[in-house]
């Protein structure tokens, strides 16, 4: 259970869910990744031209003609041949060139000049979490303009669903459309949609949610820390046979190791569930190490079933950092470059 940590010097977080209490650094200027709730138009405006100066540039120079390099696959036009590497998607091989070749092979093809983007944000409690001056939502947020106005810049759609707002009613959608003065609306909309109601998160309901508002192929970016109900991983499947889907983990220290703090409270931040525990017993450390290295792995393995490429971004890193190293890892996994094969 990851919670708020009462202690008269530092916070802490561990198990299920972040706190919503959680303070950032009172009285100084947000740093990147931390936007406060309900941005107004002019504030939204704000917060892109932030990120343009200081991570949108970076990246729209590396991801020039991104059409043809990091979201390859949508179009009809064949692209190229190359050799089949374990984890690539088995619908794309080209059994013509394979039985040739005697080695299988996969299509890869040329990107349609538009693509829709659509943003599936996990606004739950959890994500309001942050152990220094980010939290898990800022990094969301930051996340979500910076790949928006990427997308947007070339003249592709972009949309979004969000899992939070009224109790019991459909997840908000902000319809997939081109255009700033869209962009700007999107930002809006997230940044003022309040934290879904207490209660255990349902990433199921997510990503059904968004399989039916996108219709045509997509490339989908499930943004979350994937503190959730089981599950999700059906639906995850399910939606990865249509469209491109990329998972992005938020992630803070804390979550995976607790500090010698003593005794402290911790709560969960979307059931309010509270736990007194002693921080200083080094086994309870350890099995806490433990619990989430299993769920490291459980989250792994889901995603490579799924056939997910998954981005990590954590509170403690910068966001431009993580794009420019995950652009790089699917560059270099698709031209083939330092693959090895095991011995025979």
């Amino acid at each position: 259970m990851f919670g708020r940590l009462r202690s008269s010097r530092r916070r802490a977080a561990g198990g299920r869910g972040a706190a919503a209490g959680a303070e950032g650094a009172g009285g100084r200027r947000a740093p990147p990744g931390q936007a406060p709730a309900g941005l107004a138009a002019s504030q939204a405006e704000a917060l892109l031209r932030r990120l343009e100066w200081t991570v949108v540039r970076r990246l729209d120079g590396l991801l020039q003609g991104d059409h043809r390099t990091l979201f390859r696959g949508f179009g009809l036009d064949l692209a190229d041949l190359r050799e089949y590497f374990p984890g690539d998607d088995v619908r794309h091989i080209d059994w013509s060139a394979t039985a040739r070749l005697q080695a299988p092979h996969v299509r890869e093809f040329q990107e349609d000049r538009e693509v829709s983007a659509w943003f599936l944000l996990d606004l739950s409690g959890s994500v309001d979490f942050g152990s220094g001056g980010v939290r898990k939502r800022g990094l969301l947020t930051d996340f979500t303009a910076v790949m928006a106005r990427l997308f947007a810049g070339k003249g592709n759609r972009v949309g979004a669903v969000f899992y939070g707002g009224a109790a019991g009613g459909p997840a908000p959608v902000v319809p997939a459309r081109a255009g700033r003065r869209h962009l700007l609306h999107l930002l809006d909309r997230m940044n003022a949609t309040p934290a879904a109601p207490r209660g255990e998160t349902s990433l199921g309901d997510l990503l059904e949610r968004g399989r039916a508002v996108a219709g045509r192929r997509s490339v989908l970016f499930l943004v979350s820390d994937f503190i959730s109900a089981p599950g999700w991983e059906k639906s995850l499947d399910r939606l990865a046979r249509r469209h491109e889907v990329v998972a992005v983990r938020l992630v803070d220290p804390l979550e995976a190791a607790l500090p010698d703090l003593g005794l402290v409270v911790l709560q969960d931040a979307e059931t309010g569930e509270q736990m007194f525990v002693d921080t200083h017993d080094a086994a309870f450390r350890k099995r806490f190490a433990a619990a989430a290295e299993e769920r490291e792995q459980a989250l792994r393995l889901a995603f490579s079933r799924a056939g997910v490429d998954c981005l990590v971004l954590a509170t403690d890193a910068r966001l431009d950092l993580a794009l420019l190293e995950f652009a790089h890892r699917r560059r270099h996994r698709r031209h083939g470059a330092g693959r090895t094969r095991p011995a025979q």
